[in-house]
């Protein structure tokens, strides 16, 4: 068995020698810690004497020649397979204390830190890369995808992988950028304060996007006004002749306005003012709108569903317009733009229609899917697991959304986990149909007989935090 960091990430391709790392690491006390000289066992082996060399942070993943950042974990420690990796055929570690194990070891006063200053020092050797960051309580992957249909057709772009959004995932993505690139989407994300900050000043971005301020990991910062302050930190390495990104009808539009605005003068809010939707017309599987920017105007078809995405497709528009792509390509680039593994991706199972919406969730996104579901043809029935990180404020948010799911006009709710009967409660007592359940097994054998006793088509909603992994109950279904 070997270690690996969380999250998981593939071998960066990268050529890093001795004098590189020492001069990244030099905030760090970046000293060598070996009498062989780093990369000696390279140089010697002709197959592999110009290979690149990466900074891999899975033992498991390591090939000839790559550079081994050991991360200490809440559950593992690198450290602990530096010979693994050595065996593997690793050139070097980069350690926090040096290992017994007959290989360089480059020894810094914090390896996670050193994994921040690397993928900080690669993102600088890129003068002609432009940066755009986003960060949100709810729509980040689907602005990242959205973003990511624009730019890739006008050039190469690099775009956050995954869940590679944190303190670690961020300096991981950087260092995957290579001389092709020409735009990175970077998502940031946080669940403490400060750590955005951090992030920021590794990704340095030419962009600053804030999508919203909802109450996801309220738990962690007590409050919408502390959820604000901390997402506004992405604005802190703005300058004017950056730009920065605000959401027009959010609750904290004004604060986020006022806080951009402390760092640049070039502030583009989308939904009512810079960036604006006209002639909206919602449909089961999408949308069509016309997108306003400084007077010009194009039709765009969505293919993701539901009134948010709009919002989203806005908030991508804004963040293209700022690096000056044309409301043409904006326009085609969103017209292909898929939604991401577990964002309302439907699928035909029989007669009735499966949508996954289980990639994550928080009670903004939950709202959202529901209105997304209301709008299918059919018996509509929505399965709700719980919502992590609300902290003191779980129980009542709960039972508030299962109020605000009843009011969309759906025909059943079923909820599973600790909350549920927090949630069953709400949308009973607006008249909803309602049923909790402990376990999802239980669920699900209620969930099938339900749809068995229904004549007409019913679609089913999945939705729930990642921690409850309410995909399972698609597959369950599927494969019986």
């Amino acid at each position: 068995m070997t270690a690996t960091s969380q999250p998981k990430n593939p071998p960066i391709r990268s050529d890093w020698d001795a004098a590189q790392l020492l001069f990244a690491t030099k905030s760090l006390h970046g000293h060598w810690h070996h009498d062989r000289a780093f990369g000696a066992d390279v140089d010697a082996q002709s197959d592999t004497q110009n290979a690149p060399r990466a900074i891999v942070t899975d033992s498991r993943k390591v090939s000839r020649g790559d550079i081994f950042l050991a991360i200490k974990g809440d559950n593992f420690d690198g450290h602990d397979y530096i010979q693994t990796a050595r065996d593997l055929g690793a050139a070097a570690a980069i350690v926090s204390t040096p290992v017994q194990a007959d290989m360089p070891q480059l020894v810094v006063d914090d390896t996670k830190l050193a994994l921040g200053a690397l993928g900080a020092h690669h993102r600088n050797q890129f003068a002609d890369l432009t940066v755009i960051a986003l960060t949100g309580s709810s729509g980040k992957t689907t602005v990242k995808e959205m973003l990511g249909s624009i730019l890739k057709r006008i050039a190469p772009t690099l775009i956050t992988r995954g869940n590679l959004n944190n303190d670690l995932g961020a300096p991981m993505m950087l260092l995957e950028l290579a001389a092709e690139h020409r735009f990175a989407v970077m998502e940031l994300g946080a669940n403490h304060i400060g750590e955005i900050a951090y992030t920021t000043k590794l990704v340095r971005p030419d962009v600053a996007c804030v999508l919203n301020i909802g109450s996801a990991h309220l738990g962690e910062f007590g409050s919408r006004e502390g959820i604000c302050q901390t997402k506004a930190e992405i604005f802190e390495t703005l300058d004017n002749s950056k730009t920065a990104i605000v959401p027009d009808e959010d609750d904290f539009a004004e604060n986020l306005r006022e806080l951009a605005g402390s760092f640049t003068k070039k502030v583009i809010g989308f939904g009512k003012s810079d960036v604006t939707a006209k002639n909206i017309e919602l449909e089961a599987e999408g949308s069509q709108f016309v997108l306003a920017i400084d007077g010009n105007c194009v039709p765009v078809t969505l293919t993701m569903a539901g009134k948010h995405n709009i919002s989203n497709a806005l908030a991508a528009a804004a963040c293209a317009h700022a690096v000056g792509i044309s409301l043409e390509d904006i326009a085609q680039g969103l017209a292909l733009a898929k939604p991401a593994k577990g964002r309302l991706v439907s699928q035909a199972f029989g007669n009735h229609e499966l949508i996954d919406d289980t990639y994550n969730a928080n009670p903004h996104s939950v709202r959202a899917a529901a209105q997304v579901l209301s709008a299918k043809s059919g018996h509509k029935i929505m399965v709700l697991g719980d919502i992590a990180e609300l902290g003191d404020a779980a129980s009542d948010e709960h039972f508030k959304l299962g109020k605000a799911i009843a009011n969309t006009g759906i025909d059943q709710f079923f909820a599973v986990g600790e909350f549920a009967d927090d949630s069953a409660l709400g949308a009973s007592l607006e008249g909803l149909s309602a049923q909790a359940f402990a376990h999802k097994a239980e669920l699900l054998a209620v969930l099938k007989a339900y749809m068995a006793s229904k004549a007409e088509p019913c679609t089913i909603l999945f939705k729930g935090s990642r921690a409850m992994q309410m995909e399972t109950l698609i597959d369950a279904l599927v494969k019986e």
